[in-house]
């Protein structure tokens, strides 16, 4: 499927080398969300208000916090798993993501079938999967942009073993894909699952991950899982951003997971010139600029 952008891009010359990522937080299209879509009978809902954002930028990321699921039950009382329905991703493509995260606790939410599931839906969209063995390479206007994902969970309470196929937070590892990536002269972005829910602040695993992925050679940090904000940090000519909050959640008792960040960070020539934070409101669980 050729996304909007894509189709765009092809009828219209890339100006220059200038890149824009826009990278967002947590996307959680199961439980209230499915529910609430389903009754709008859209399921493009959740990104109706940020579409246009999203499809303004070279490249947009999300880290998608359920899998595709291809047949129920989406929902289980007292069990904490995010199963999405196929038709969800319909979201994802009006707003043009091109890449998400599936390194988080929840990726095994729907079973082995379920990444593999997962990982069809996505591609069959347009969209390619980082947080498996050396992540994904994008390119845009000359330049190769490699997103690779990590977690500090998989299991999510359900599982006896880890899926070894799912890239966890391992400090050895992240080196060495990262330091691979740029021997081949790639722009690298790191997504880091991990902290402590609801945090203010980064915890010291967070700071010593990602500062040793901007030491390796990566250019940002792309942080998730506490479910708020939390502070952006530029370190050694790169960027960390901790926490991006929810992007696409139902988590409504508190206030500080119905507010979010898109992060946009702008690139010429391989080199990361600018970069910004937009405030998100989650309010009503369909995000828009604030």
């Amino acid at each position: 499927m050729i996304s909007r952008r894509n189709l765009l891009a092809a009828l219209v010359p890339y100006p220059g080398t200038r890149v824009r990522i826009v990278a967002g937080g947590d996307v959680m299209l199961a439980r209230w969300i499915g529910r609430k879509t389903r009754l709008m009978e859209d399921w493009a809902w959740p990104f109706r208000h940020l579409s246009e954002t999203l499809l303004a930028a070279d490249i947009a990321f999300v880290n998608l916090e359920s899998p595709f699921c291809q047949k129920g039950p989406y929902e289980q009382p007292g069990v904490m798993l995010f199963r999405a329905r196929p038709e969800m991703i319909e979201g994802l493509t009006l707003a043009g993501i091109d890449v998400v995260s599936i390194a988080n606790n929840h990726v095994r939410d729907a079973g082995a079938a379920g990444i593999e599931y997962t990982l069809k839906h996505l591609k069959d969209h347009g969209i390619v999967a980082a947080g498996m063995k050396d992540g994904v390479l994008v390119e845009r206007a000359r330049t190769g942009f490699r997103f690779l994902a990590y977690t500090y969970d998989q299991r999510n309470g359900n599982w006896p073993e880890d899926d070894n196929r799912i890239a966890g937070l391992d400090m050895e590892l992240m080196h060495e894909e990262v330091a691979a990536a740029r021997t081949r002269d790639e722009v690298v972005l790191v997504s880091m699952h991990a902290g402590t829910e609801y945090a203010p602040k980064a915890s010291p695993l967070q700071t010593a991950f990602a500062r040793a992925a901007i030491d390796a050679g990566a250019a940002a940090v792309l942080g998730h899982h506490p479910h708020v904000r939390q502070p952006a940090e530029e370190y050694k000519g790169g960027v960390i951003f901790y926490s991006l909050g929810n992007l696409v959640f139902d988590q409504f008792q508190r206030k500080e997971t119905q507010l979010g960040s898109l992060a946009e960070l702008d690139f010429e020539d391989g080199k990361l010139r600018e970069w910004r934070l937009r405030e998100v409101s989650l309010a009503g669980g369909q995000p828009k600029l604030m």
